[in-house]
């Protein structure tokens, strides 16, 4: 895979998503752009298929704040699909041994602002680039003193990149190498 990938921290601050995001997608200009964030509870890794432009949170975010029913963008469409390849992504992760399933709302607190403001970041700069999220399990770590489910960081590392690498794939118009059979009919 000919690829460069940048990984940059974002804070899981509402407000701070919405003014740097703008500036580091302009920085980096990416043709593809893949956020992660840990959701926890979920058994696997989710890909996210769908992101709402609404911010609303019972509990607040790192910095205190909790917004209740706001705009992510004030003329923004109401929704925005995940561009990256995302049924292709699960059919290789479960080809690959790795529990992952589709996720059809990214929910309303940071991960999806951070998915909503991606994909309209990157739809205006190029209608061909693509972006998407993804949502990872507890480390095993993470859950010692509660029953949760969880996931080894050696999976979820073996995750993130099959799903660079199959985004790639799509971006550049590589067909899948593996035949779909019976099992696209059964991806929830």
């Amino acid at each position: 895979m000919d690829a460069e990938i940048i990984a940059e921290k974002l804070p899981v601050a509402f407000k701070r998503v919405i003014s740097i995001l703008p500036e580091l997608i302009s920085k980096h200009n990416p043709q593809i752009f893949i956020g992660l964030g840990l959701s926890g509870g979920r058994p696997a890794i989710m890909v996210e298929r769908v992101a709402i432009n609404i911010m609303d949170s019972e509990k607040p975010d790192n910095d205190g704040y909790k917004p209740e029913d706001e705009l992510i963008i004030e003329d923004g469409p109401v929704a925005y699909f995940a561009t990256i390849p995302v049924k292709r992504i699960i059919r290789r992760l479960r080809r690959e041994g790795i529990p992952a399933f589709i996720s059809n709302s990214a929910g309303t607190y940071v991960c999806n602002t951070v998915m909503y403001l991606s994909l309209h970041l990157m739809t205006k700069k190029d209608p061909k680039g693509m972006a998407g999220f993804i949502h990872l399990p507890y480390l095993p770590e993470q859950v010692l003193n509660k029953p949760q489910p969880s996931m080894s960081l050696d999976m979820m590392i073996k995750a993130i990149k099959l799903a660079i690498e199959e985004s790639v794939k799509e971006f550049k118009g590589i067909g899948e190498s593996a035949q779909m059979g019976d099992e696209s009919s059964s991806l929830s």
